[in-house]
């Protein structure tokens, strides 16, 4: 169960963020797990596929239907991993250079997303144009393994937690 995350800085109207628990060694390839909601219910389930050039993963609801398709972009010079869903899809590119750890996220049909901070302890935010709209953070949780991802309830939420899968994944590669 989430407590008391509320991290997002400006947030003071509309409806509040959504909640959700990952864990911290996400999975191998092959290995499925659940994302929970503050409630503990599970609400999106991430199926690790063993395909042979390439890690994939499938973002699916409760009920076993796809959202989204993650794949590793293999033979580039910066690592990448591509996120398809609903006709569309976006990039994720992890920084060349740089004093802290970024990534870009690049959609087909939208504004960049900027990821930052510390991501191999799962502490960073994902924002557009400056403006927070997703936090994860160990901090809120006991259990160990565990981490929160907080998303703005405006946000394509299967899409932000697609973003979470990749960066877990280039992060420990």
């Amino acid at each position: 169960m989430i407590v008391a995350m509320g991290l997002f800085r400006h947030h003071t109207d509309g409806p509040p963020p959504r909640r959700y628990q990952m864990r911290e060694k996400l999975l191998a390839i092959g290995d499925d797990f659940w994302i929970e909601n503050e409630q503990g219910e599970k609400v999106y389930k991430v199926n690790g596929k063993a395909i042979r050039f390439r890690d994939t993963f499938l973002l699916e609801d409760n009920a076993g239907g796809e959202l989204a398709k993650i794949q590793e972009r293999k033979l580039s010079v910066r690592d990448k991993m591509k996120i398809e869903w609903g006709g569309t899809s976006a990039t994720v590119h992890k920084a060349m250079l740089g004093i802290r750890d970024r990534y870009t996220i690049d959609p087909d049909n939208g504004e960049k997303l900027h990821a930052h901070g510390n991501f191999v302890d799962h502490e960073y935010e994902i924002e557009r144009d400056g403006n927070t709209i997703a936090t994860i953070s160990k901090k809120w949780f006991r259990v160990r393994d565990t981490y929160g991802v907080e998303i703005g309830a405006d946000e394509n939420q299967p899409f932000i937690l697609a973003v979470t899968v990749c960066i877990d994944e280039m992060a420990r590669g």
